[in-house]
């Protein structure tokens, strides 16, 4: 059994949200790229679900300008629902109106100074429990989700854990990377962590995969982070800080992973998710055969 003190339950989480979305423009001028849709739900909708279904209570989001309508699309709409029972189509009990305000805090980051500094910014929100991270632009598609299959092994081994997939070696100079130690099933340990490695330095090529559950002490640790890759505070940095004081595994991930952040990984998701759906999933394969065959 973990120790006490890094076995608290999870009940918070964060979102990070302020970025601009640059490489979406111009869909993204006046839409947050978080509220594009992934077939009929917007991408951070997927997140949130991933995290209501793993426990989590609180939701943080850590925006910036022109981010106000990711608050919005949680708020309860009202005439929206009235009308929709009216016409006998009342709204799903997962529908985002049915998370509470008072679930839902808002934070900002005033300066982009990478993903360290954002999640340094709802240091006063965390307080002093473990919390979540999620990172939207990835999409993780399994059943139970990723975080269900993280807050498993949180359970079972406690301190922090980060989820990570195997990617080509060629590839992982784009990610941060773990250096592996013993390994259970889906649990190995994390005996070093290296943000955008060169190919010819990675110790591996288990890549992070956008979900973390971190202890508290990662905010003091990003207080005195320095810069790091691209010129940002970077929260590898400080994990990999802390690998060593406390119990840090990874879990891979028993499912899909969708690159949100890039146009290709976008439609991938699309019609990945699609094909799946029952009510839909049969016409949008013929329309591809169509279009493949054209």
């Amino acid at each position: 059994m973990p120790a006490a003190q890094y076995n608290k339950p999870v009940r918070k989480a964060v979102f990070p949200v302020a970025g601009l979305g640059t490489r979406f423009l111009p869909a993204t001028k006046a839409i947050p790229k978080e509220l594009l849709p992934i077939v009929d739900r917007p991408l951070i909708q997927y997140a949130v679900d991933e995290a209501r279904e793993a426990g989590i209570e609180e939701f943080i989001f850590v925006t910036g300008r022109g981010k106000t309508a990711i608050v919005e699309h949680f708020d309860t709409a009202f005439e929206l629902e009235a009308t929709m029972n009216e016409r006998g189509k009342p709204l799903s009990p997962l529908d985002p109106t049915r998370i509470l305000p008072g679930n839902l805090v808002t934070v900002r980051q005033q300066v982009p100074m990478g993903l360290g500094h954002a999640i340094w910014c709802a240091r006063a929100v965390v307080g002093d429990e473990p919390f979540a991270i999620f990172l939207p632009d990835e999409l993780m598609h399994g059943s139970p989700g990723c975080m269900a299959q993280m807050v498993e092994a949180y359970n079972e081994v406690g301190g922090n854990l980060i989820s990570v997939l195997e990617v080509p070696r060629d590839e992982v100079s784009s990610y941060g990377v773990i250096s592996p130690g013993a390994a259970s099933g889906s649990l190995t340990e994390v005996t070093g962590l290296v943000e955008k490695p060169k190919v010819e330095d990675a110790p591996s090529n288990l890549i992070i995969s956008g979900r973390y559950i971190l202890q508290p002490e990662v905010m003091r640790t990003l207080e005195t982070q320095g810069k790091g890759a691209g010129g940002e505070i970077q929260l590898t940095d400080a994990m990999a800080r802390m690998i060593g004081t406390q119990p840090f595994h990874a879990v891979t991930f028993a499912g899909r992973r969708f690159d949100c952040g890039s146009k290709i990984g976008f439609v991938e998701a699309t019609l990945a998710l699609a094909l799946e759906r029952e009510d839909m999933g049969a016409d949008v394969r013929e329309i591809a055969t169509q279009l493949l065959g054209a």
